[in-house]
């Protein structure tokens, strides 16, 4: 018995260590996972190679998630399916590229941190707090790139060798700042997505101190932006925030307008540099137009799979209608459209901008209750900046930020291929996820889950209430046949301690049948039975024995009847004492054909008719002349009254039976 207890207590402790180190586990996975997110978003615009290690480290800590916890169970978000045909088309892509192994290195490398970076952030990200903490880090990392692009631009960078600027056309132009980026139309494109997640922030804030600071940091991104000198990227942040001025709010337009001025009136190159993007002064311009014919005509050659991943600069040198084999290596199409659709086909093209667009539109559409306007507080307190700030507020603004976001990279997409940059191709897919991940925690979203699952409740309890019916009626069902059944061909003998007293006469005989019924009387164990708890009868059962009942009276007044004959058989003639016997006969085989709830209801007639025809037969029984012819007589009428009876009888059970069926 010791040895049990020991057993059993052992086996406890042990199971309540595992139980324990396995929560370790589960929170090591989650912290491991989640701190690698956090190193990604902070270290993708500052050090690529640093970005990639934080997303393999995150990637490890999610998957040892997804072993060691059970509950962490795979979501889907909305867009998986075009992003899933995208990279599928994209494999396929491979086998048109003139060089296979390159393409096929390059696929992998790229297409494989697009896919981790959107698994990590929308398998992870789930609650509302964890956006705040994601904004933190994509704050701090903008605001050191601001810095440093504002460092290069006070203390100089000769950009004259990079070939960033024709110096022809604008020969003032001598610094263009990019910061941490490769060159400075990435970092515009950069800056454009910045202000976007800024402005749909702003939008959506109702306190004071974080609107002063959110638009200050949108004016310090606007003057970086304005150092890039990238045409296409001013004018895309230029027409999306005016464009929502005159849509949503006039004072944004107004201010939009301002701030637009202000820029020309600072720097005068900046406006040349603007308006000359309508004009072919700058090569650029041309080499844009060159590349787009070139890219036109690769798609026509290869429309189904493209000419490859990756592999545009080893196709463009056929395809040169401008550049003529100067020594000049182009490695993508100055356009995102025309590039996809010339390295990965126009399916694998249309894969990716169903997953692109259909983001983009699905931020602008999720909403939150927007909570209501409160009156702005007194002097400005820094430390209201994240303690106060409603989550509702800041999921609204993050999703209508990364719609403008999606917008602007859509916008500037026209003129140059943004996503040809990895950093900003990892970051496009970031903001995707989120975005996917925004539209999960969306009320609306939710309600539509709670309602599809109380749907499936109702569906499921109306099928078991179906079923339960089922059964219940196939049980009442068979009951009513066994009970039928039973009344019709059983019967339970019923012992009878007495009789009606005889009438003197046949006419006083037939008179006490039909106006007086003898009460049943109770069984010799009765007494006992009344002294224990009765039970509530069925009704079934109460049927039965009404008509056990009636059964019972029918007996005990043909018993009287045959007593009363007797009786006046004894002082009849030799004649009529024959009849009497032979009407007798009859109404015993009547008495023991009745069988039905009918017949026992109504016994009066069956006895009006038998006493009528003994009557019947004693008339002719009493002439001498005609004594045998008679009996006959009355014995043929006997027989065809009993067939007809019986007869009759047949038909009312037959159709009592299928009544109660």
């Amino acid at each position: 018995m010791k040895k049990d207890k020991t057993n059993l207590t052992g086996a406890h402790i042990r199971e309540k260590r595992r139980a324990l180190a396995q929560g370790r586990w589960k929170r090591r996975a989650s912290a491991i996972a989640w701190y690698g997110l956090l190193a990604e978003v902070f270290f993708l615009p500052l050090s690529p190679g640093a970005a990639t290690v934080a997303l393999l480290v995150g990637i490890a800590g999610t998957a040892l998630r997804f072993y060691v916890d059970k509950d962490f169970h795979f979501r889907h978000l909305r867009f998986d399916v075009p992003a899933v045909l995208f990279v599928a088309i994209s494999a396929l892509s491979v086998l048109s590229s003139p060089d296979r192994g390159f393409s096929f290195y390059n696929y992998y490398n790229l297409v494989g941190v697009y896919v981790l970076t959107y698994l990590l952030i929308g398998q992870n990200v789930r609650e509302p707090w964890q956006m705040k903490s994601i904004l933190r880090m994509a704050c701090a990392a903008a605001v050191i790139v601001l810095l440093y692009g504002y460092y290069q631009f006070l203390f100089g960078i000769d950009i004259s060798s990079m070939k960033w600027v024709d110096g022809d056309a604008f020969p003032e132009l001598r610094k263009r700042v990019f910061s941490t980026w490769e060159n400075p139309n990435i970092l515009a494109g950069y800056l454009d997505i910045i202000i976007c997640l800024a402005f749909g922030l702003f939008m959506k804030c109702r306190d004071r101190e974080r609107r002063i600071l959110l638009g200050a940091f949108m004016l310090a991104a606007a003057a970086c932006l304005a150092m890039t000198y990238a045409r296409g990227a001013c004018l895309v942040i230029a027409v999306i925030l005016a464009g929502y001025g005159a849509l949503r709010d006039r004072r944004v337009l107004a201010a939009c307008v301002v701030v637009i001025a202000l820029l020309f009136a600072v720097d005068p190159m900046l406006y040349e540099r603007i308006t000359s993007v309508f004009t072919k002064v700058d090569t650029s311009t041309e080499m844009r137009l060159a590349f787009w014919e070139s890219t036109v005509a690769m798609i026509q050659d290869h429309p189904f799979l493209g000419i490859g991943w990756g592999a545009y600069w080893m196709v463009y040198p056929e395809y040169d209608f401008y550049l003529q084999g100067a020594n000049v290596l182009i490695v993508h199409a100055h356009n995102i459209y025309l590039n996809y659709m010339a390295e990965i086909g126009i399916p694998g093209a249309v894969a990716f901008f169903w997953f692109f667009f259909g983001t983009m539109v699905m931020a602008l559409r999720t909403h939150f209750p927007e909570m209501p306007v409160r009156k702005l507080r007194g002097a400005f307190r820094w430390e209201r900046l994240w303690t106060d700030w409603e989550e509702s507020d800041i999921l609204a603004g993050l999703s209508q930020g990364i719609g403008l976001a999606v917008l602007s990279v859509a916008l500037n997409g026209l003129t140059d291929d943004l996503l040809f940059n990895i950093p900003s191709s990892m970051l496009l897919w970031m903001i995707a996820a989120l975005a996917g991940v925004l539209s999960c925690m969306s009320p609306q979203k939710t309600a539509a889950e709670k309602k599809v699952g109380g749907n499936e409740f109702l569906a499921r309890f109306r099928a078991t209430a179906i079923q339960n019916a089922k059964e219940a009626k196939d049980k009442v069902q068979g009951k009513v046949e066994e009970k039928v059944h039973g009344m019709l061909y059983r019967e339970t003998p019923v012992e009878p301690v007495g009789a009606a007293e005889a009438a003197s006469d046949s006419k006083s005989a037939k008179t006490t049948a039909e106006s007086s019924a003898p009460e049943p009387v109770k069984a010799a164990d009765a007494p006992e039975a009344s002294e224990a708890p009765q039970k509530p009868l069925d009704p079934m059962d109460e049927l039965a024995e009404e008509v056990r009942k009636a059964l019972e009276q029918r007996k005990q007044e043909e018993a009287a009847e045959a007593e009363a004959a007797a009786k006046e058989t004894a002082a009849a003639p030799k004649g009529e004492v024959e009849a009497e016997t032979l009407a007798a006969e009859p109404e015993q085989e009547g008495a023991d054909t009745a069988g039905s709830a009918e017949d026992a209801a109504s016994p009066a007639s069956d006895r009006t008719e038998q006493t009528e025809l003994t009557e019947e037969k004693a008339e002719t029984a009493g002439k001498p002349e005609d004594g045998e012819k008679a009996e006959k007589k009355a014995e043929e009428k006997a027989e065809e009254k009993k067939k007809a009876k019986e007869a009759d009888s047949h038909e009312e059970n037959e159709r009592d039976i299928k009544g109660d069926h």
